[in-house]
This record gives structure tokens, C-alpha cells and sequence, in this order.
């Protein structure tokens, strides 16, 4: 097949669902021709190959934060990537094309596609259309609302990454419309190392560890007040940057026991496993998470994961198995069963092996090949 992958982030730029598409792209090149239509890291349009996946990214302007765009960066790709696209559609005649967020993404897949008479695959990942967070999440402004609806009901099938995220969909704007079901997936992680930074953790450390932009609705200030309640032996790692870093680390300066508190910003993936695997416990006091893949890499390498119960991760997180799960803002409650997993050893060792076993059924080859049979599902129905 000849696939075309819309995705307004793709690596270095965004979070998980550019990370995700990237991994996508890869399994499904070593079978078919893929093509990712992308923004542009710099202020001009670049082609590359990575990975075996012919990259176009189409300029945006340039993005100070690389983990999150702009309303502006995200309307400018809506415009050149239509652009870009449709001189692709010209040359060459693609069998599926697949577009990742409804919200900026959704709009250039649905114009390539009418435009080709090619199926058009809209896959929801859940801030696009439901981000509690948000003023301007798609389920409260009427005009998004509208557009996602349009987009939701015109694709020849949508997919879900999760429960939550179909539900969010019937529950605001589509109640009449089924969607297909794909979890994410993740890549096997490398084997246990030493990280190349330097983290200076005490010998008689404990340690709790996070991964994510620093945004709002990851709620990470509760987080390092949890973190700080606790033993003076419990350290808290946080993995990622964002635009209320500042105002995190001046909570945790003020607080009890900042040095307690580590922001290690961005690190690359290998520092990034390196340090789960060094880790005692994955923490997440995120309002919403359309499906968590960093939950899963936390699992695949042998953690329990404490989380509240607002998200995707529900669909494969299991309360006093492999971690906890807490009622969403039980900060009292979080705090405690973080304290149960840093002191019973044997009880976080067994909820770590539950929590691998269940990261097993979720690597991206499966993913993949779940997503290649919806492909060629839908391309022989055209035929």
C-alpha cells in the first residue's frame, strides 16, 4: 500500500501521539511505501527519509517551545500542509490516508482525501477533542465542536486510542457515530543501563519518578506536594519541559523539601529508560490522559504505576494489581498508597511484574499490524 500519515507533530516536535505516529510509520514501512506530512522543525520545507518513512515537513514559523505549537504554528500548517498535500495527491495515487489529531490535523486528511477519492482514516487521541484543562477544548467552544463533529461524521473511519477517548467522542459530539478501538503502542524498551547525567541521589534514595510536558493538566505541582509530604529519603524525577517550568520550580523552592525535587528537563529516550529503570514507582497526577503511553513504558520496564482515574490508562491500569488508582484530586489518598509502594518492597515487586505482563500485549508491532489490517479492510472495500 502507499500510506500518506498527516500529523501536524512528529519527532523532536510534540509529545506522544508524534512519538507514537513515528513508530507507526516505521513498523508499517518495512511492508508498504509511507509518506508523513509534518511541520517543519526550522522555517523551511524539508524532505527527508527516517526510519525507512519519507518525511515532509511544511513550515509553521519557528516554535521556542518544541513540546507544544502555537495556535498560529498550528493554522499555518493547516494552510501549507493542504498546500503540500495536494500537489502529493497530484503525483501519486495513495491508497489510505491517515490523519492524527482532529484538531489541527483532521481538516488537511479531509481535504487530501476528497480530493483523491482515497479512504481517510481520523485518529482521536483525546486533548484534540476533550482537554477538561482547556478553555478552548473542542467540547466547550461551539465552532470547534462543530468542526470536529463535521470531520468525525465525514471520515470513512475513525479511530479511538482508548475508552475514554470513544466515550468523550459519543458523549459530545458524535452519539449516533462507532469508531474503531486501537490502543496505543509502545516500542520494546533497551535493557537496564546507568543514565548519562549525573543525578546525585543518596545512597538510601527512594525515588518517584514522572514524564510529561510541564502543561496544566498534568497538575505536576501536586505532584511535588505529595512528593515533599513524604520521608526525607523520597526523591521526585521529573522527566520533561514545558511552559510553566518556572513557576513549577518556584513551587517546589518554596515548598519543604526542594531538593528533593529534581527537574531533569528533556532527555533523550535512552536517559529516558535509563532512569525508569532505576526508578521505584511511576507517578501521574494528570487531570485527563487520552491514553498514557509513558505509562506503558514505565510498565515495560518493571514499575507500578500510581495514577488517578481519569483517562485512556484506565483501559489497562488495574487498582492494588499493577500500581494504584486513585479518585481524580484524592491528593490525601495518592499520597498514601505512594508511601505503601516505597516501604512494602514485596508488594510493589509483585504489582511491577502484573504491570509488565500487561505492557507485553501492548508493544507498537501490535499496534501496527492491527492498524495495516483496518488499511487493506478498507482499501478492498474500494475495489
Amino acid at each position: 500500500m502507499d500510506i500518506l500519515l498527516c500529523n501536524y507533530e512528529y519527532p523532536p516536535l510534540g509529545g506522544g501521539g508524534g512519538v507514537f505516529c513515528a513508530q507507526i510509520a516505521g513498523e508499517l514501512a518495512q511492508r508498504h511505501r509511507v509518506t508523513v506530512l509534518t511541520s517543519a522543525v526550522g522555517g523551511q520545507e524539508q524532505r527527508d527519509i527516517e526510519n525507512g518513512v519519507e518525511v515532509i515537513r511544511v513550515p509553521t514559523g519557528e516554535r521556542r517551545d518544541r513540546a507544544a505549537a502555537t495556535f498560529p504554528a498550528m493554522f499555518r500548517y493547516v494552510l501549507n500542509a493542504t498546500l503540500a498535500g495536494q500537489r502529493l495527491v497530484r503525483e501519486r495515487e495513495f491508497d489510505i490516508i491517515n490523519s492524527y489529531f482532529a484538531i489541527p490535523t483532521g481538516p488537511v486528511g479531509h481535504r487530501l482525501a476528497r480530493r483523491s477519492s482515497t479512504p481517510h482514516v481520523l485518529t482521536i487521541l483525546g486533548g484534540d477533542i476533550y482537554d477538561p484543562s482547556k478553555a478552548l477544548s473542542p467540547h466547550r467552544h461551539w465552532v470547534l465542536r462543530s468542526i470536529v463533529r463535521r470531520l468525525l461524521r465525514s471520515s470513512t473511519t475513525v479511530v479511538a486510542e482508548s475508552k475514554d477517548i470513544a466515550n468523550n467522542m459519543s458523549r459530545y459530539f458524535t452519539p449516533e457515530l462507532g469508531c474503531e478501538l486501537i490502543p496505543l503502542g509502545i516500542e520494546r524498551p533497551p535493557p537496564a543501563r546507568s543514565p548519562a547525567m549525573e543525578l546525585g541521589l543518596p545512597p538510601e534514595a527512594v525515588t518517584m519518578v514522572t514524564v510529561g510536558r510541564l502543561v496544566e493538566r498534568k497538575a505536576v505541582d501536586q505532584l511535588i506536594d505529595i512528593a515533599q509530604g513524604l520521608a526525607d529519603n523520597v526523591y521526585l524525577l521529573i522527566l520533561g519541559d514545558g511552559p510553566l517550568r518556572a513557576v513549577l520550580e518556584e513551587h517546589a523552592a518554596k515548598g519543604s523539601a526542594p531538593s528533593r525535587v529534581r527537574f531533569l528537563g528533556h532527555v533523550s529516550d535512552e536517559d529516558k529508560f535509563a532512569i525508569l529503570h532505576q526508578s521505584d514507582v511511576f507517578v501521574s497526577t494528570s487531570q485527563h490522559e487520552g491514553f498514557g503511553l509513558v505509562f506503558l513504558e514505565a510498565m515495560a520496564c518493571g514499575l507500578p504505576v500510581i495514577s488517578y482515574d481519569r483517562g485512556g490508562q484506565i483501559d489497562f491500569l488495574t487498582d492494588d494489581e499493577t500500581g494504584f488508582v486513585v479518585t481524580l484530586n484524592d491528593s490525601k489518598t495518592f499520597s498514601k498508597r505512594c508511601q505503601t509502594v516505597l516501604t512494602d518492597k514485596t508488594r510493589a515487586e509483585e504489582m511491577g511484574k502484573n504491570a509488565t505482563r500487561v505492557a507485553e500485549e501492548h508493544y507498537i508491532e501490535t499496534c501496527a499490524q492491527r492498524y495495516e489490517d483496518l488499511f487493506k479492510g478498507l482499501v478492498a472495500n474500494q475495489t
